[in-house]
């Protein structure tokens, strides 16, 4: 099996590709889909969307990524989930077209993703990528690690292995902000990390 930084290299090269919809989604064959909504409505727009559309065709489900973080209250260390995509929300369908025309009735809704005037799918890079850093229930768990003199070394959890896509950290936090290629383009987004030692 390959790692997630090969996958991740493998599809950021083709990150700015052009596809049309017949080539992004064989009939019949179930693609997933990124919404875009105005930040802090992500879940009023998935009940919406779970209210509008029943038919399992045109919407297999919906949901949002989610990662853990820890926020400390009263003196104690509390796992919380935040949203890793702000503004963002996932469908997977198989009818994409028929999708589009429902998503209308949803209030609130800005678009969905497109390149140039193509709407599109993920990639099955993309969707591999988001299955093992999110697993079955899309929640990017912490991760643990160490730093030597200016190398970060991941020693368990979901950035395993991702050390290079790391921008930033904040040891008192908790927290890294990850670099990724998703969507046709990068997204900065937040991530739970623990530093457990730091050497010179």
């Amino acid at each position: 099996m390959k790692s997630i930084s090969t996958a991740l290299e493998e599809f950021s090269e083709a990150e700015n590709e052009k596809y049309d919809l017949p080539q992004r989604q064989i009939e019949g064959q179930a693609s997933w889909y990124v919404i875009q909504v105005r930040t802090g409505t992500e879940e009023n727009i998935r009940i919406q969307c779970e209210k509008f559309i029943k038919d399992k065709r045109i919407m297999k489900t919906c949901f949002i990524p989610y990662y853990e973080e820890k926020k400390r209250f009263q003196g104690r260390w509390n796992l919380q989930k935040k949203i890793l995509f702000p503004g963002y929300i996932f469908v997977i369908t198989q009818d994409a077209l028929r999708l589009h025309e429902i998503l209308k009735q949803v209030m609130g809704l800005t678009r969905i993703l497109k390149i140039g005037e193509t709407m599109i799918a993920l990639t099955q890079k993309e969707v591999a990528f988001m299955e093992r850093f999110g697993g079955l229930e899309q929640i990017v768990g912490m991760s643990e690690g160490i730093i030597e003199g200016s190398q970060i070394i991941i020693s368990s959890g979901p950035l395993q292995g991702l050390e290079g896509y790391i921008k930033k950290i904040d040891r008192h936090k908790r927290k890294a902000w990850v670099e990724l290629p998703m969507f046709g383009r990068l997204q900065k987004v937040e991530v739970g990390l623990e530093i457990v030692r730091k050497t010179v």
